[in-house]
C-alpha cells in the first residue's frame, strides 16, 4: 500500500476509487464463487456512481452461507454467470484505485474468476487500499476491526450487512474517516 502522506495527498487533489465488495458462496477462492459484487466510485467531493449485480454461480450454497448475507440459490437464478457481468464490472473500476475491506479476500476471489472466465487478472491489485490495514493504523484504540464492529465504533450507517453494495459505501465512509484521521494525526 502507499504511504498514507502520498494516500492523503492524492485524496485531497480528487483521485478517484472504486470501494467493492463481493459476497461469495463460501470462503475458499479454490472451491467457491463469486455471488454479489458491489461497488460505490468516489472522489473527496462526491459519489460518482454505483454498481451492484447479482451472479449465478453454478453451483448451490450451504444453509450456513445463506444466513450470512441473505442470498438463496433462488435469487440466483436466471442471473448472469461471472464471465458476462466481467467487462461491465471491469469498465467501471478502470482508471480507478481499488478500496476493499481485507481486500486480499476480495481481490482473490474476483481475480479467480476472472482466470475461470480465460481472462487476466485485475491489473491494480497490487495498489489496492485495504481499509483493514488502514483502519488498524487509523483507530488502533477500536480494538476490532471487522467491517460492522469498526461501522458501528465510528457511527457510520451500515445498510444491510453483509450485501455487497452496502459494504461498499460501509467501507468508502471507513476510507474517508481513515484519511481525515490521519490527517488531524499526522505521523500515526
Amino acid at each position: 500500500m502507499k504511504p498514507l502522506k502520498k494516500l492523503i495527498e492524492e485524496y485531497n487533489n480528487g483521485a478517484v476509487y472504486t470501494a467493492f465488495d463481493t459476497e461469495t458462496t463460501g470462503l475458499s477462492r479454490h472451491t467457491e464463487r463469486v455471488i454479489e459484487i458491489g461497488a460505490v466510485k468516489f472522489s473527496k467531493e462526491k459519489v460518482i456512481a454505483e454498481y451492484n449485480v447479482l451472479i449465478y454461480p453454478e453451483k448451490n450454497m450451504s444453509p450456513q452461507v445463506i444466513r450470512i448475507h441473505g442470498i438463496s440459490d433462488e435469487m440466483l437464478v436466471g442471473k448472469p454467470i461471472f464471465r458476462e457481468i466481467a467487462p461491465a464490472f471491469l469498465d467501471f473500476i478502470t482508471g480507478t484505485t481499488l478500496v476493499a475491506h481485507n481486500a486480499q479476500f476480495d481481490i482473490g476471489f474476483i481475480n479467480k474468476e476472472l482466470e475461470l472466465a480465460g481472462m487476466s487478472g485485475l491489473k491494480n491489485a497490487r495498489a489496492t487500499i485495504d481499509t483493514l490495514y488502514l483502519s488498524r493504523r487509523s483507530f488502533p484504540e477500536a480494538g476490532k476491526h471487522s467491517l460492522q464492529f469498526l461501522a458501528d465504533f465510528l457511527s457510520i450507517p451500515s445498510g444491510t450487512a453483509h450485501r455487497a453494495t452496502d459494504d461498499a459505501r460501509v467501507c468508502m465512509e471507513l476510507f474517508r474517516k481513515c484519511i481525515i484521521r490521519a490527517e488531524l494525526k499526522p505521523g500515526q
